[in-house]
This record gives structure tokens, sequence and C-alpha cells, in this order.
């Protein structure tokens, strides 16, 4: 069942069926999602459309549809004018150090390259932020504990470390 969306605009109204990111890769789309469907629970492969030619090669990923986490996201081999830049990134919140861990070690194996706070790029240009789910608490909840010293440790870090973080914003001034 599609659900319809209407967001008041001035002067008009618009309606639309759904709002889906599109990655755009220069190249080796289907590894990249079968990469990241691999890696969440409720994720697939929809379906995956190859080129006969044209602006597209013949053979590249014309159309790919797949959800991760239940999410819809497209994707197509756009060729060499198309990259990725830190301007658009995945955030996936993670329940503990474990999910972080494996995480962090799959998207940054291969060719990925590891980042600073918790941000890393995988072997397919796209980055990601990998972050513990009581990061915001830490960062924005002062009368819980020291956010200025959990800021500092997450800035000091390239994958968090939960269990750093949590000792630091227990500190006291």
């Amino acid at each position: 069942m599609t659900e319809t969306a209407t967001a008041a605009v001035p002067d008009t109204t618009v309606t639309v069926q759904s709002i889906t990111p599109v990655l755009t890769f220069s190249d080796r789309t289907e590894e990249a999602i079968n990469l990241y469907v691999s890696l969440f629970p409720n994720s697939r492969i929809v379906n995956i459309v190859r080129s006969d030619g044209g602006l597209i090669p013949a053979g590249k990923v014309m159309s790919a549809t797949f959800e991760l986490d239940g999410r819809p996201y497209n994707a197509f081999d756009g060729g060499p004018t198309f990259g990725f830049s830190e301007g658009f990134s995945i955030m996936v919140t993670c329940s503990n150090q474990d999910q972080i861990d494996l995480l962090w070690d799959r998207l940054t194996e291969n060719g990925g390259e590891p980042g600073r706070c918790g941000w890393l790029k995988d072997p397919f240009g796209l980055s990601w932020q990998i972050i513990p789910a009581e990061l915001g608490e830490m960062l924005g909840n002062p009368a819980g504990g020291n956010t200025q010293k959990a800021g500092q440790a997450m800035m000091s870090m390239n994958k968090l470390d939960i269990a750093a973080l949590r000792a630091a914003y227990n500190t006291s001034s």
C-alpha cells in the first residue's frame, strides 16, 4: 500500500507518493548494494535492470531498487563523471559496540576509508556515519553528564568507542 503525503507550499499544494534517495555510483552498483543488504536486517534487493547500451554502457546497472532496514533506495551506474561527497551520508544508529565494530569493519574493508567521529567511506566512495544510540544524550544533555568532555572524546576518535565516550561523559567538570 502506498501512502500519499501532502505538504503546504506557498501558493500551491504538492502531493507525492514517495520520496526515495537515489545513489549514483560511478560503477559497481550491484556489488555495493549486495554488501549493503547483507549488513542490515529487513533488507533486500527488489530488482535490478541492466542497460542494453546507450547512455549507460551495456550490462551496467541502469536501475536498481533495494531496501535497507525496510527503507527504499534506488541506484545505478552513472559512469566516471559521478562520485559521492561527504555532503551526503547514511547514518546508522547502533545499540552496542559489537554492532559498531561489525559495520565499521565490513564497510572499511576492501578499500574503504576510516574517517573521524564515526564517519567512514565504503569501498564505493559512499559516506556512512556509524554511531551509538546514546550519542545524542551524551552530546546534548549537560544535566546528565559532561557533554563537552564527551564531544572532545568523540572528536579524537575514528570509530566511536562507547565505553570511552561514556567515561568522558561521566567525568566531572
